[in-house]
C-alpha cells in the first residue's frame, strides 16, 4: 500500500471553518479514486481509504497555490482556498479602510464603460442573504437615494454572506444601523444593514452561506428588514441585476457591469441577453444611456412639504392626479406627511 508523497503534505491542520479561518472550500467527488487535476505521480492506492467516514486526511498544494486540495478517507475530496495567499492580493490590500462605507473616493468617469465580473466559479457559490421578495427597490425614494434593496424579515432572523469574502467593516454606522461590509475576490462589496446583531469582525474571512448576523431594525428603519447593497469601487448598483431574491438565485454566473448602472437613477430592467452584442454593448450605446439617465434625473422635480400640505393639494398645485403622485412616490403615507419631506411631482 503506497502513501502520499510526504513533500506534498502541508503542515496546516484540516479543521472546520469555525475552528480555523484560513480556507474556503467546496466539496466534490472523486473520479476513479482521485481528482483529474492531481498528476499521476501523486496518486495513492484507493484501498488506503476503504474504511473512510469522510474525515479529512491530507491537504495537497496544487497549481498556483491559490487552491489547496483536501482528501477525505471516504474517496471524496474538496478544494479549499489558500487564504494566506488570497490575503496578499491587491483587492484585499488596496483601499482597505475599516471605518467608511466608500473606501475608494474616485470619480465615476475614471471607471471603464463596462466591466466583466465573475460572480461564482468551481470553488465559489452564491447564497441569498435573505430569500424573499424585495419590498423597497433601488433608486430614489422620497427624494433620497436608496442604494440597495430591502428584504423583509423578523428581528433575529439569521443573515448570511452572499459570496466568499473578507469583512472590511463591522460597526454601527448612522442610518445603516449595525452594518457589515464584505469585500469579494472580484472587487465587489456587499452591504448588510439594520442588523440587530453583528457576528463577524473586520478581517474575518467568510464563506457564502456563513451566518454573519441577525436581522433587525437598527438605524434609520421603519421596521425589521435587511437592507442589502452591491457596490463596485464605492458606487452602488441595483442588486437585482445579479440575483432574483425571491427565488434566491443568481441570474448568471458572469455579470457585465455597465458604468451607467452605477447611477442611482438606473435600475434593473428584465431583458433577454441571448446575443453577445447585447451584453457587451457598444461604448457609444453606454454613453447614450448615461446621458439619458442624467437628463431624466435633471428633469425630476420635488415639492418640499410645508405645514398644512396634503397629498391631494400637492397634486392639484402641479396639475397632477392624486393617483399619479402616489405612483411617483411608492410607499408614501398620504395621512402622515412630514414637514420637509420631499414629494416627487413629475
Amino acid at each position: 500500500m503506497r502513501a502520499l508523497p510526504t513533500l506534498l503534505l502541508l503542515a496546516l491542520p484540516v479543521l472546520g471553518w469555525g475552528q480555523a479561518a484560513d480556507s474556503l472550500s467546496r466539496a466534490d467527488s472523486l473520479k476513479g479514486g482521485v481528482p483529474d487535476v492531481v498528476p499521476e505521480a501523486f496518486r495513492t492506492d484507493p484501498a488506503r481509504f476503504k474504511e473512510g467516514k469522510g474525515v479529512a486526511m491530507d491537504t495537497l498544494d496544487i497549481a498556483d497555490g491559490r487552491l489547496l486540495l483536501v482528501l477525505r478517507d471516504d474517496h471524496t475530496w474538496y478544494y479549499i482556498k489558500n487564504i494566506k495567499m488570497l490575503g496578499e492580493e491587491d483587492v484585499f490590500k488596496d483601499n482597505w479602510v475599516a471605518n467608511t462605507t466608500d473606501a475608494y473616493h474616485i470619480p465615476l468617469d475614471s471607471l471603464p464603460l463596462h466591466n466583466t465580473i465573475l460572480l461564482v466559479d468551481e470553488t465559489s457559490s452564491f447564497v441569498c442573504p435573505n430569500q424573499t421578495k424585495p419590498f423597497s427597490k433601488f433608486g430614489y425614494r422620497h427624494g433620497r437615494r436608496h442604494q440597495g434593496v430591502d428584504l423583509p424579515l423578523k428581528t433575529g432572523t439569521p443573515v448570511v454572506a452572499a459570496f466568499d469574502g473578507r469583512v472590511r467593516m463591522s460597526e454601527y454606522h448612522s442610518g445603516y444601523g449595525n452594518l457589515i461590509i464584505i469585500r469579494h475576490e472580484n472587487g465587489l462589496e456587499t452591504f448588510y444593514a439594520h442588523l440587530s446583531k453583528r457576528e463577524v469582525e473586520v478581517g474575518d474571512w467568510v464563506r457564502a452561506g456563513d451566518q454573519i448576523g441577525l436581522g433587525g431594525s437598527t438605524g434609520r428603519s421603519t421596521g425589521p428588514h435587511l437592507h442589502f447593497e452591491t457596490r463596485y469601487k464605492g458606487f452602488a448598483f441595483d442588486p437585482e441585476w445579479i440575483a432574483d431574491y425571491e427565488k434566491g438565485e443568481l441570474r448568471s454566473n458572469v455579470f457585465v457591469l455597465r458604468r451607467s448602472y452605477l447611477d442611482a437613477s438606473s435600475h434593473y430592467v428584465p431583458q433577454s441577453l441571448d446575443e453577445e452584442e447585447d451584453v457587451y454593448a457598444a461604448d457609444e450605446k453606454i454613453v447614450e444611456e448615461e446621458k439619458r439617465i442624467a437628463a431624466e434625473k435633471a428633469a425630476i422635480r420635488y415639492h418640499t412639504v410645508k405645514s398644512g400640505d396634503t397629498l391631494g393639494a400637492i397634486a392639484k398645485r402641479y396639475g397632477k392626479s392624486l393617483s399619479t403622485i402616489q405612483k411617483l412616490n411608492p410607499g408614501v403615507n398620504s395621512n402622515r406627511l412630514r414637514i420637509g419631506q420631499k414629494i416627487r411631482v413629475n
